[in-house]
């Protein structure tokens, strides 16, 4: 699978959002990109890819066959989950612990309240089927299974219309026996049903986040496929013949039989790839300690690069429902430029998380669209230019987005239509500004030191804003920002992540053990490497441990180089590494205490080459191309309209001003001052003395 170059060789990237698709072309002899956006068909974004791809081929000059490889980052597997559309499934586990997925953590948000809020639950109480057996923790098989009785519930299962069936038993991860034989019998006797087994899906501790992922993985299996099959025949009908690699969450890529096995790994498919940009664009500038932001259609995703490196966490959350898979950490809120405002009977104007999506939209894309969103607002306040949305590829009805606003919003607050309009802004960016503090604060970081990447189609018109809402005084605008979290897929290599749950002290004891799994894990992920294609010497290896203190409910990932010395220096010097980021997560650490080891891990990485940089020389004028009116701070302003494309390498901004290309618009308000880098990005700084925006 690793992608081939041809004489004409491109790679490209492509994000699918809620709202826009979004290409991104490497020029591979030049090292060159180039960005191409286009609407998400939801009703089948295979639909809209193959639209864009061919959009994309028109606009730079390839074809078909120029294509080394496709890195596609999908929604596909978070919407189906957000969306409830999923197929009927059934889930078979220990006799006695049917209920696991109900009980859950006893976990309440409001503590207080007389009744605990509902809790998702995905399998009704009549598919949670328990099976006699039992293994203990140890391993050891205590009762073995009945295969008459797994013959029995797979009839039930096709009686019923069950379309997939997670398998998740008592300490599987321990010892995978009996979940291997039912997945075998389940195959034979209904061998329509979808299987995922736990041992394969998240293989560790905890029986509530194991079932949880392995649900989630077995209700995706047959909505990833379908995709996955419709995807494989409009690219073959159109003569694609290139590898596809699928982005996961934790912003590797895998191939789509993969994907097809394993979908509860694309939930953070597409904003993994802004991330991966993100920290791609700190060592650019050298600025190691960035708080990325990307603002589409539809969410508001946040990361953190500190120290010039993503975190990479084992656990997520998706619309409640524990997915313990590893996994960029990544805040996302409903917050987006068709994010919907509206008033409460109280009075109250809240902004999302509704979204108006891509059918209809916003009011202003005479879709068919008449609830106010952010999109309008920003028309309404002047700061988007009906006629140069998508770079004039799209215009949008001004008039109805000042409808929409006026009699939704401006009339039952009694407003004029440009408060209520910046009214809704300031609620956004209180919600953008609460989500990235609570991303720094939670790991004892301090806003003042971070700078704020803002990237996504929307980003750009909030962005200052947001950074004067936390105290951030710096904003870098990338090249091709409405793109970024694709172009940041092109530097994504294949990844496999797998793990071997196993509790014991962090001590000498546990050498022999670490020695076994490490190698059995070394030596599984070498072999998924070169079934993908991926040469030996392009094979990464690195084994991490998952440790606690005694008596803890939560662990912190070190990096475990057992195979280049020692493994006892190794494990020292990874003990040592545990204490000191314990101190600096939670403020404390026991370096008197040994730790527990409760998982090993690997993430076996085949390295893809990735894009070269390109120069960037700016050869425009430092004159703007117009001026127009503009809303901000309670009143209007005129503002100094730019065209990104023109700028010359020694232009100075002064707020208010806009800055306008293809697939963006950012707004620099008063106070803030913005200048190109020689890197092609633009820095918009906090004047010193400037007031912070009400």
């Amino acid at each position: 699978m690793q992608p081939t170059a041809s004489p004409r060789s491109v790679r490209i990237a492509v994000d699918i959002g809620g709202t826009f698709t979004d290409i991104e072309i490497l020029d591979e002899a030049t090292g060159q990109t180039f960005a191409v956006k286009t609407p998400t068909t939801p009703d089948d974004p295979s639909e809209g890819l193959i639209t864009g791809l061919r959009l994309a081929g028109e606009t730079v000059g390839f074809r078909f066959s120029d294509i080394s490889a496709l890195m596609h980052g999908t929604t596909i597997a978070t919407n189906a989950v957000l969306q409830r559309r999923l197929p009927k499934g059934a889930l078979i586990t220990t006799a006695g612990f049917e209920d696991v997925l109900e009980i859950g953590r006893h976990f309440r948000k409001q503590v207080y309240a007389s009744k605990a809020e509902p809790r998702v639950i995905l399998i009704p109480r009549a598919w949670r089927l328990g099976i006699r057996e039992r293994t203990l923790a140890t391993g050891t098989i205590e009762t073995p299974i009945d295969e008459a009785e797994v013959q029995r519930l797979a009839e039930k299962l096709k009686a019923g219309g069950i379309q997939c069936v997670a398998v998740c038993l008592l300490h599987a991860y321990a010892n995978a026996e009996h979940e291997k034989r039912i997945g075998e019998l389940l195959t034979k006797y209904a061998p329509e049903l979808d299987v995922s087994l736990s041992h394969e899906v998240s293989p560790e501790i905890r029986e509530f986040e194991r079932s949880s992922t392995t649900v989630l993985n077995a209700l995706l299996m047959p909505v990833v496929r379908r995709y996955l099959e419709r995807l494989r025949s409009r690219l073959k009908a159109a003569g694609f013949e290139a590898p596809v690699y699928l982005v996961q969450s934790n912003g590797g890529v895998m191939s789509p039989e993969t994907a097809a096995l394993l979908p509860a790994r694309l939930l953070l498919s597409g904003p993994s790839g802004g991330a991966l940009a993100a920290e791609t664009i700190a060592r650019r500038l050298a600025m190691p300690d960035v708080v990325a932001v990307d603002m589409g259609g539809t969410s508001y995703d946040v990361s953190i690069v500190n120290g010039g490196r993503t975190r990479l966490v084992t656990e997520g959350n998706v619309d409640g429902l524990p997915v313990r898979l590893p996994m960029i950490e990544i805040r996302t809120i409903g917050s987006g430029g068709g994010s919907i405002a509206l008033v409460e009977e109280s009075g109250r104007l809240r902004v999302g998380p509704e979204s108006a999506g891509a059918k209809p939209g916003p009011a202003c894309y005479s879709r068919g669209g008449t609830e106010p969103t952010v999109t309008d607002a920003n028309v309404v306040l002047g700061r988007i230019d009906p006629a140069f949305f998508l770079g004039g590829a799209m215009r949008l009805d001004a008039a109805a987005a000042r409808t929409a606003v006026s009699t939704r919003v401006a009339e039952r607050l009694s407003l004029a239509p440009e408060e209520a309009a910046e009214g809704i802004l300031r609620v956004a960016v209180s919600h953008m500004a609460g989500a990235i503090r609570l991303s720094l604060f939670e790991k004892g970081l301090d806003p003042e030191d971070f700078t704020l990447l803002s990237f996504g189609g929307a980003s750009g018109l909030h962005a200052c804003d947001t950074a004067d809402e936390i105290g951030i005084g710096r904003v870098v605008f990338p090249r091709d920002p409405g793109t970024l979290s694709a172009w940041g897929m092109l530097y994504s290599d294949v990844v496999h992540a797998l793990a071997r749950a196993r509790l014991m002290k962090a001590d000498v004891s546990a050498i022999p053990a670490l020695r076994e799994i490490c190698s059995e894990l070394a030596r599984a992920g070498a072999e998924r490497l070169s079934a993908d294609g991926i040469a030996a010497p392009e094979q990464l290896l690195p084994i991490a441990l998952d440790m606690r203190y005694p008596g803890q409910a939560y662990e912190i990932q070190v990096p475990f180089d057992w195979s280049t010395g020692s493994p006892e220096a190794a494990l020292v010097s990874s003990i040592a590494r545990f204490h000191e980021v314990h101190e600096a997560q939670y403020a404390h650490s026991e370096a008197h205490v040994t730790p527990e080891i409760v998982a090993v891990r690997i993430a076996a990485t085949g390295k893809l080459k990735k894009p070269g940089e390109h120069a960037f020389a700016f050869e425009g004028s430092a004159a703007p191309k117009g001026r127009r009116a503009v809303y901000a701070a309670g009143g209007w302003h005129e503002a100094a309209i730019y065209e990104r494309a023109r700028l010359a390498a020694n232009t100075k901004i002064d707020g208010p001003a806009i800055i306008e290309e293809a697939h963006a618009t950012h707004f620099i308000p008063p106070g803030w001052e913005l200048a190109p880098s020689p890197t092609g990005d633009l820095i918009a700084t906090k004047r010193a003395g400037s007031a912070v925006q009400s």
